[in-house]
């Protein structure tokens, strides 16, 4: 079994120790739950992020994915998530074994996603049916994590020093959270995560969420990773993200001003953790935050 070096690479700086000892017996790994669960692999997806994900066939032949993460917290949590979902809006979780940190889930077949379509009216349309359809209440038991413990991350952005980031967008950013937290009727889950490589095209039902975080909040905050993705390509980014806040607020009936200053919130986080990965996205996020100021006076 190939394991590329750049995903054993992310996988060691993310994990640390945890995520060492987890390559070292990931082949094997694989190898027993191919077994255990009578699955023929097709060989891993070609878009490897966080977790080892391979096309597998049953044995009669049905398409599924077979998933495997370092077994923590938030490998189970969106287990917990997926099992909520119950297969509307979200591919569906068939068996899940949250010690090994492995699951096994229907596959979205052709499996196209949302990013692949051009036309920006037709991926808004289809953004606003996902949203929709995974809408939910928080599962029983209390464990989802929250966003409110992802916002100390602008807290350790502020304790570092660094300027990257005007500290008057920081506190912009912590004061517009709090305001949304005191305005909000509850926390729902959230999906975390829903842009358009995490949601998929499925020919039986159509466009599919997948890869949930599971977090606890306010339901204006679960468009914001969508809002500033896919930007890069656009030859007028700034036209194309008012389109997407117009769009959607209306379309949904979110108050424009309320989903701004979620907006403005979060992608503050965004670029703060993007600073924090090294990863060079961050200025993309963070020039979105600059324009939803601007779309907000």
């Amino acid at each position: 079994m190939q394991i590329s070096s750049e995903f054993q690479e992310k996988i060691i700086n993310a994990f640390g120790t945890d995520g060492k000892t987890w390559l070292q017996s990931l082949e094997s790994t694989v190898q027993t739950f191919l077994e255990k669960w009578e699955l023929t692999s097709e060989g891993p997806v070609a878009n490897l992020s966080y977790n080892y994900v391979i096309k597998v066939r049953d044995t009669q032949g049905t398409p599924l994915i077979l998933k495997l993460g370092v077994p923590n917290f938030d490998t189970s949590n969106e287990m917990v998530t997926i099992e909520a979902y119950d297969g509307e809006g979200c591919a569906r979780i068939l068996k899940a074994d949250p010690k090994n940190g492995v699951m096994l889930m229907e596959r979205l077949v052709p499996g196209i996603m949302l990013s692949e379509e051009t036309d920006e009216r037709i991926v808004l349309e289809n953004f606003i049916k996902v949203w929709k359809a995974i809408r939910r209440p928080l599962p029983n038991g209390g464990s989802t994590p929250s966003l409110i413990h992802w916002f100390e991350g602008l807290k350790r952005y502020r304790e570092t020093g660094n300027i990257q980031i005007s500290m008057e967008h920081v506190q912009l950013a912590e004061k517009f959270f709090q305001e949304i937290i005191q305005t909000s009727v509850g926390p729902e889950l959230l999906h975390g995560d829903l842009h358009h490589e995490n949601i998929l095209y499925s020919e039986q039902k159509g466009w599919m969420a997948i890869d949930p975080k599971g977090v606890a909040g306010d339901s204006y905050f679960d468009v914001v990773s969508f809002l500033v993705n896919q930007l890069d390509s656009k030859v007028d980014p700034k036209s194309t993200l008012k389109l997407r806040v117009d769009t959607i607020s209306q379309q949904l009936g979110l108050d424009k001003e309320r989903l701004l200053k979620a907006s403005i919130a979060l992608g503050t986080l965004y670029a703060a953790w993007g600073i924090e990965d090294h990863s060079p996205e961050w200025e993309q996020t963070y020039q979105c935050v600059k324009w939803f100021i601007e779309f907000l006076e």
